[in-house]
């Protein structure tokens, strides 16, 4: 979806509220897709700021389906957007450097979807958990150990133990 902006950048002061709907039904995060589950209608507010300049506040909400970092359970994970960016015309032909990443822009025309991706993985959690204490799974047999033991040994050696273990297991005399 386009928003074109051009009237905004070129009156001074001009404010211009709307609300937009957008066609993301996935987001793709380090080569993974998640699929959206729900979405609100996303908030623009767009001000002119300066000559050329224009300050786009927004705000979204998302529902997305993910798996549960530990245990792959299925978890929905609801993400509310709330920023603000600010943009220059394209014709402005001295950029600052806070300006420099505008690839949500094509000319004067906003992206909306590039624009929400963009935020989206800003904002995308480190760790998604089905819950704060989840257990995970077993690494041998695969149960899930939130539900209870599943009796493996789970007795890790200590490394720097080997050469010994190997004398003992040898029947090696010291």
């Amino acid at each position: 979806m386009f928003i074109n902006l051009t009237d905004v950048l070129t009156s001074e002061d001009k404010v211009v509220t709307m609300q937009a709907d957008t066609d993301m039904t996935q987001v793709n995060i380090s080569g993974e897709t998640f699929r959206i589950a729900e979405k609100t209608p996303i908030s623009f507010t767009f001000t002119n700021i300066g000559r050329n300049k224009a300050l786009i506040e927004c705000k979204a909400e998302f529902v997305f389906s993910m798996n549960c970092d530990r245990c792959l359970k299925p978890v929905v994970n609801k993400m509310t957007l709330q920023f603000s960016r600010s943009v220059v015309s394209a014709d402005e032909e001295t950029l600052s450097d806070e300006d420099d990443d505008q690839s949500f822009m094509d000319g004067d025309q906003l992206v909306v979807e590039d624009l929400l991706n963009d935020e989206i993985m800003i904002n995308w959690p480190m760790k998604v958990l089905c819950k704060p204490d989840c257990k995970g799974i077993c690494p041998k047999c695969g149960k899930d150990l939130n539900t209870g033991d599943c009796g493996c040994d789970t007795f890790v050696p200590d490394p720097r133990m080997a050469k010994i273990k190997d004398i003992f297991n040898g029947n090696k005399e010291v």
